[in-house]
């Protein structure tokens, strides 16, 4: 059975910390190995010249391989991240994020991800992630 993006926004409200709720993320899509979030652009969330702080893509891109395991397990259990590294491309500036997390490969323990953030009105894509997650339960 899929998980619908409603059953994945209440994981997110349901195991994420205040600070990751303030990103004010929304899931879009499931699938069976992948998640699609929003990212809703904000000031708040800007860096001198307008363009969105790298601390959000990278927190938006590690919640969204939360997403992405939890759809692929068909629900949340425990987990940490182990290892990420996000290459920016091009700021976004006064758009919302697009960010699609796929798993490469989902074992028992460990969970592997590529997740692609793009400028959500154009399509341009602004920073690619990739995650390695350790399966705690």
């Amino acid at each position: 059975m899929t998980m619908t993006p409603a059953e994945a926004d209440k994981i997110l409200s349901a195991n994420f910390a205040p600070w990751v709720l303030d990103l004010a993320l929304t899931v879009e899509a499931v699938g069976e190995d992948r998640a699609v979030l929003r990212l809703p652009w904000s000031e708040r969330l800007a860096r001198e010249g307008g363009g969105l702080s790298g601390q959000a893509l990278m927190a938006a891109a590690d919640t969204a391989t939360v997403i992405a395991v939890s759809a692929a397990r068909g629900g949340f259990v425990p987990m940490t991240t182990v290892q990420q590294s996000t290459s920016f491309q091009r700021a976004v500036t006064g758009s919302d994020v697009r960010i699609e997390a796929v798993l490469t490969k989902l074992g028992r323990r460990m969970a592997f991800a590529d997740i692609t953030l793009s400028d959500a009105d154009s399509g341009t894509l602004a920073a690619r992630a990739s995650t390695v997650y350790a399966i705690l339960g």
